[in-house]
């Protein structure tokens, strides 16, 4: 009887534990999103999904994207990107899972396919024999619009062990971390950090050319590319300016605790101080906060203080300060920011009426102890761009040094 009893506890314990692997969907998968007529794959790792607790990460070369929130109730998988007001959901079946993402912002939004396969840790399959040239170094690439309309833009890349990575620098911002590998022909490279999937397609004309597409969600846009190794875009502090004859900024917004703030307030009278025109939706944005917030903790004691304006998805206070709050909340920013209404170009030049040829988010001013506007800085060039990065940091320093010392 003893024995019988064994070996029921025995075989009930081998299904336990069998139906709970079963269901355990933690691991590496491989996720890809439609694109135009392409599909952009990424990696992403789920952890916990047989708890309370359960998280995402979305891996794009050394980014790392958590996503926390995460919740498996029997086939159904919903991650939340709260960061982006968006979510996957997918219905999981074995070893794949299809669903969509869908952007909450967007009413009735029917979001993008997305499918993903469990234990792929390749975003892109290798090939047996790489192309003749490579894809190292700088590059001068040509965005072409459907109506012929083109865009400087510039492009890094490095690559280790057939894999491939590096950004495409805009006057906004970067494409943040891509990441991909090498074809018979060229190169293919994907990001999702949770706002919009990148795919781009790159074929070698010679060894120092290359033509291909850049595909999103909305668009899809021919690139031809020229190796240079001094590539680099316009000054950025020569894009947007301040109207002419007029030197400071006179707004008025609130915080997310809904009292006024100005640069008129005691706080910021006879101090150096920089205004981040941003959006909780921007990735650059993201990028500049994760670089402001903590270099804010380290100079503020030096006469220094920084104000955000946040451009938010909607015209509301309530839904912005949650996204606002999300966002002062994962930077650990202690400097005000203030909400300055939808973002569109004439919510901006209604708040600041002063500046002219602002093109996009973020935009940074640099206001000197007197109240006067010195520099105005378009986008953001962030970690994914290597160099690029470090020379936009010297820079910075050096600027907020020279005011200082006025």
């Amino acid at each position: 009887m003893i024995k019988k009893i064994s070996f029921l506890l025995l075989i009930i314990s081998v299904f336990f534990i069998s139906c709970g692997h079963q269901h355990s969907r933690d691991g590496i998968w491989r996720g890809e999103l439609q694109v135009q007529d392409q599909q952009a794959p990424f990696l992403f790792e789920l952890k916990g999904t047989q708890s309370d607790s359960a998280s995402a990460t979305l891996i794009n070369g050394e980014e790392k994207v958590e996503l926390t929130g995460v919740s498996l109730r029997g086939d159904t998988l919903l991650i939340p990107i709260d960061a982006y007001d968006a979510y996957i959901t997918a219905i999981i079946s074995n070893d794949k899972m299809e669903g969509r993402f869908i952007k909450n912002y967007i009413e009735n939004d029917s979001g993008v396919p997305f499918r993903a396969d469990f234990h792929t840790k390749s975003r892109f399959e290798a090939v047996e024999k790489q192309p003749a040239n490579n894809i190292e170094g700088k590059w001068d690439i040509l965005f072409i619009s459907e109506n012929g309309d083109t865009t400087k833009n510039v492009g890094i890349f490095t690559s280790a062990n057939g894999i491939v990575t590096g950004s495409v620098l805009t006057r906004s911002g970067d494409l943040r971390f891509l990441e991909g590998a090498y074809t018979n022909k060229g190169v293919e490279l994907s990001a999702f950090s949770g706002l919009s999937p990148y795919y781009l397609q790159f074929t070698f004309s010679g060894a120092n050319n290359f033509e291909g597409y850049f595909y999103t969600t909305r668009n899809k846009t021919r690139l031809v590319a020229t190796r240079n190794d001094k590539a680099g875009l316009s000054d950025p502090y020569n894009i947007a300016k301040m109207k002419q004859g007029v030197s400071s900024l006179g707004f008025s917004l609130p915080n997310l605790e809904g009292r006024q703030v100005s640069l008129q307030d005691e706080r910021y009278k006879g101090k150096v101080v920089i205004v981040s025109i941003l959006g909780s939706w921007c990735p650059n944005c993201l990028d500049e906060a994760e670089f402001l917030a903590p270099w804010y903790k380290a100079n503020k004691q030096r006469g220094v203080e920084i104000i955000g304006l946040g451009f938010e998805r909607k015209d509301d206070f309530e839904y912005s300060k949650a996204t606002l709050n999300r966002l002062k909340t994962k930077y650990g920013i202690e400097y005000d920011v203030l909400f300055a209404g939808k973002a569109d170009p004439e919510g901006v030049a209604k708040v600041l009426p002063e500046v002219e040829n602002f093109s996009g988010y973020p935009t940074t001013l640099f206001i000197d102890k007197k109240g006067n506007v010195r520099k105005i800085h378009t986008g953001f060039t962030g970690p994914a761009t290597g160099l690029f990065y470090e020379d936009f940091k010297k820079e910075f320093n050096a600027l907020i040094d020279s005011l200082l010392a006025e």
